[in-house]
């Protein structure tokens, strides 16, 4: 799972670059003033341009494996059949297995 980088408020001023930089990369970040969620910075991308941001936030969120392919199905406003639409669309695979996961469940 991708790391979710956090900055609180009081850090943006020293740390602009850093969350410029991120959402550069494509990468969520998480704001939080008093130890509490206060905002979330999306990348404004192709995915937020074509799609608004319920579906952009999702289908950043499901690629960084921060929610479920059902919790972003549900993000996105999109049955699970259309959000895998959208990630086909982005060339995001719906599962990660790892080679040897994937090669004792072909034998099996």
């Amino acid at each position: 799972m991708e790391q979710l980088d956090v900055f609180t408020v009081r850090e943006l001023r020293q740390r602009t670059g850093d969350l410029l930089r991120n959402a550069e990369e494509g990468r969520l970040a998480l704001i939080t003033k008093h130890g509490r969620p206060a905002f979330l910075a999306v990348p404004f991308d192709e995915r937020l341009l074509k799609h608004g941001v319920n579906k952009a936030l999702a289908l950043h969120l499901f690629q960084a494996r921060h929610v479920t392919l059902s919790q972003a199905a549900r993000i996105s406003f999109l049955s699970i059949d259309d959000f895998l639409d959208l990630l086909s669309e982005f060339e995001i695979p719906a599962v990660d297995y790892p080679p040897e996961d994937l090669d004792g469940e072909l034998e099996a």
